[in-house]
């Protein structure tokens, strides 16, 4: 459901466009995540996890997205930038992030098993590096959630035989 002040979040609006890259990735037969990079107001990243595809482990939606943020900035820094991804970060990805000077992270779905920003291992903040990144978790949760279970639901069922229509 989204209400009048979802219209007026601009972090909403890019957890949208991160959720879009997500169903790209469902339909590419990967893990549902999408991650987008924005710089003063302007989308400058998209991506998609294609660790399948590219048969890299590296290729996570935020790593894929950082890359190509910073081809678009001309430079590693990615400082003024925020980072919109749809499950938190894991421990490479968060260690991209804090290389990479990202300064705000904002996921939709935590990750307490596997999460790298600030779930299991809070990479983000960790006063130790020389980087720490602000960050907002929650957006549009529902939505990512549903996202990811629909997607691992469905190929458990493939994987029992049963029909996924």
């Amino acid at each position: 459901m989204t209400t009048d002040s979802d219209a007026i979040d601009p972090d909403v609006l890019f957890m949208r466009a991160a959720l879009a890259q997500a169903r790209q990735a469902a339909k590419a037969g990967e893990v549902p995540v999408g991650a987008v990079i924005v710089r003063g107001g302007h989308l400058i990243a998209a991506a998609y996890n294609q660790v399948e595809t590219l048969r890299d482990p590296t290729a996570h939606a935020e790593i894929l997205a950082i890359t190509q943020a910073a081809a678009a900035v001309g430079d590693w820094r990615l400082e003024g930038c925020t980072l919109y991804v749809t499950k938190e970060p894991c421990a490479m990805c968060a260690g991209a992030i804090v290389l990479g000077r990202i300064p705000r992270v904002v996921w939709g779905l935590g990750d307490p098993l596997r999460g790298g920003a600030v779930s299991l291992f809070p990479i983000l903040r960790n006063a130790d590096l020389n980087h720490r990144a602000d960050w907002r978790a929650g957006v549009l949760e529902d939505e990512c959630r549903a996202l990811l279970q629909d997607f691992f639901r469905q190929r458990r069922a493939k994987a029992d035989g049963v029909p996924t229509d």
